[in-house]
C-alpha cells in the first residue's frame, strides 16, 4: 500500500523553523541537505515516527508563498500530532513556549488541545481514546 511521505509546510527561514520544530515541538531532523543557490531539503518528524508521514519545511521563495506562511489552511486545524501521552507532551510544549489557544479537552474520541506553531499554523495535539 502507498502511503504520504512528505507533506510541505512553507517556512521563512529554514534555521528558525528547524529550531521550533526540533525544540520546542520536539521533533528529530531526519535531514537538512544543501540543494544549492540557498535551497535546502529539510525534513523533521516526531521522535519514533520511523516511516510515518514527516514535513518537508521549504523557504518561501516569491511573494505568493511569503504570503502563504501560517496560513496554508485558512485557519483552521491542519495538522494533528498523535501522542501516546497528553498531559507529558501537553507539559512539556507549555514549558519550551508553544502557545495553545485552549485549555485541553477530554471528547469521546480522546484528549485534545488545539495549539500554534512559530508561524501560527493551528495543530491538534491529540491523543485518541
Amino acid at each position: 500500500m502507498s502511503h504520504i511521505a512528505l507533506v510541505t509546510l512553507v517556512v521563512d527561514d529554514y534555521d528558525k523553523a528547524i529550531a521550533h520544530y526540533t525544540g520546542a515541538l520536539g521533533f528529530e531532523l531526519v535531514e537538512d541537505t544543501d540543494r544549492g543557490e540557498g535551497a535546502r531539503w529539510v525534513v523533521v518528524r516526531p521522535p519514533g515516527a520511523d516511516g510515518a508521514t514527516s514535513l518537508l519545511l521549504a523557504r518561501a521563495t516569491n511573494d505568493a508563498q511569503r504570503a502563504a506562511v501560517g496560513a496554508q489552511t485558512g485557519g483552521r486545524v491542519g495538522f494533528f500530532l498523535h501522542t501516546e501521552d497528553f498531559a507529558r507532551d501537553h507539559a512539556r510544549m507549555l514549558a519550551a513556549g508553544v502557545r495553545f489557544l485552549e485549555e485541553p479537552r477530554h471528547e469521546p474520541y480522546g484528549s485534545v488541545a488545539v495549539f500554534e506553531d512559530l508561524y501560527g499554523n493551528r495543530w491538534d495535539l491529540l491523543q485518541p481514546a
